[in-house]
C-alpha cells in the first residue's frame, strides 16, 4: 500500500516536504543544528560545515556593522525550528546594532512553532523584532525591494524545490536583498543523506535523480518520498549569478564527516584524540574545497554573494 505522505510528495511536492518535517517534530532540531539550547556550540552531526558557514556568516554581519550600519535587517527563507536565525540575531545584538529585524519563515508549521518557542529567550530585547511565519518561499515575499541586508537560505531548502521554479525564486531573493545572500545545497556527489533523520536510522531508502525524488523508510516505522534535487555547482552559480556578485562558491565538508575520528567506534587512545588529525583534516579542506575536482562530492555547496550594484560597503570613520 502507498503511503500517504508518499501520495501528496507526488502530487504536491511542496505540501509533502511540510508533512514530513511537520512530523519529524522537535527532534529535528538537534539532528539539522546540534543542542537548540546551545546555539554557538557547534555539536550536530553537521558540526564542520556549521562552522564553516558560520565564521562567514558572523563575517558580513561583523561588516556590516563596520560600515556604520546602526540598523539591520535579516531574512532566513526555510528556517526549520529557528536556530540560524537565532545565532544572527544573538551575534547582531551583541554587536550593537541599535534595531534589528529579523524574519524566519517555513513551510512546516510544526518547525515554525518550535522555533517561536526556542525564541522567548530573546523576547526581552527591545532592539530586536523577531517573528517566524509559515510561509512557502514558491510565493512572492512580502519584504520590499532592496530592504534586507542579509538574506540566508540554508541547507535542504533550494533542494526540495522545484528545479523549474528555481529561476523565479532565485529572482525573488534578489529581489529583496539589498546587502548578502548565503545558501547552501546538498550538491550532485554528497554522501548519502535522508534529510530528516541520520542515515543510521533508514532502514532503506533510495534517492532517484532522474526524477528528483528520495523515498526513505525508517526503522520506527515512517516512510515518505520527498522532493530532493542535487546541484552541480555551476547550476547553483547559474541561477544567482545574474543578479549578485558571487564572492565564493565552495564545498563544505568533504572529509570531515568521513574521516573524522568516531568515539563508538575508535579506541580512546592520547594519539587519535589529540587535535593534530583534526587540524590536517581542516588544511586539506580548505585546500580542497574550491576544486572542481571534489567541490560536488562535498556534503554541502556554500554560494556566498552580494547584491549586483548595491552601494558598496565603506568603514565608518
Amino acid at each position: 500500500m502507498v503511503n500517504q505522505n508518499m501520495r501528496i510528495a507526488r502530487t504536491n511536492p511542496g505540501e509533502g516536504v511540510a508533512e514530513i518535517y511537520n512530523q519529524a517534530g522537535a527532534g529535528y532540531a538537534a539532528y539539522a543544528d546540534g543542542d537548540p539550547h546551545a546555539l554557538f556550540d557547534f555539536d550536530g552531526p553537521h558540526a564542520y560545515a556549521d562552522r564553516c558557514l558560520w565564521d562567514v556568516l558572523d563575517a558580513k554581519l561583523v561588516a556590516l556593522r563596520a560600515a556604520g550600519r546602526s540598523e539591520i535587517r535579516i531574512l532566513d527563507a526555510g528556517c526549520g525550528p529557528g536556530t540560524w536565525l537565532r545565532r544572527l540575531v544573538t551575534r547582531a545584538h551583541s554587536l550593537g546594532f541599535a534595531r534589528i529585524t529579523a524574519r524566519g519563515f517555513d513551510i512546516a508549521e510544526t518547525q515554525v512553532q518550535r522555533a517561536r518557542l526556542l525564541a522567548h529567550d530573546l523576547a526581552g530585547l527591545t532592539d530586536v523584532k523577531l517573528t517566524f511565519e509559515v510561509a512557502d518561499l514558491r510565493d512572492r515575499l512580502p519584504e520590499a525591494d532592496k530592504s534586507v541586508d542579509l538574506t540566508v537560505c540554508l541547507y535542504s531548502v533550494l533542494s526540495h524545490l522545484e528545479v523549474m521554479r528555481l529561476p523565479w525564486i532565485a529572482q525573488e531573493l534578489a529581489r529583496v536583498t539589498r546587502g548578502f545572500f548565503v545558501a547552501t545545497v546538498r550538491p550532485i556527489g554528497s554522501p548519502p543523506s535522508v534529510f530528516v533523520d541520520t542515515v543510521e536510522n533508514a532502514q532503506q531508502f533510495r534517492q532517484d535523480n532522474v526524477h528528483d525524488r528520495c523515498r526513505v523508510e525508517l526503522f520506527d516505522g515512517r516512510s515518505f518520498t520527498m522532493n530532493i534535487h542535487l546541484f552541480s555547482a555551476s547550476e547553483l552559480r547559474g541561477y544567482f549569478s545574474r543578479d549578485f556578485e558571487i564572492e565564493t562558491l565552495r564545498g563544505l565538508d568533504l572529509f570531515h564527516s568521513r574521516f573524522a575520528l568516531d568515539p563508538r567506534w575508535n579506541p580512546p587512545v592520547p594519539a587519535l584524540a589529540d587535535d593534530q588529525f583534526d587540524s590536517e583534516l581542516s588544511r586539506i579542506e580548505e585546500a580542497y574545497a574550491a576544486s572542481p575536482r571534489f567541490i560536488e562530492h562535498a556534503a554541502h555547496l556554500m554560494l556566498v554573494a552580494h547584491r549586483v550594484a548595491a552601494e558598496p560597503l565603506r568603514r565608518a570613520p
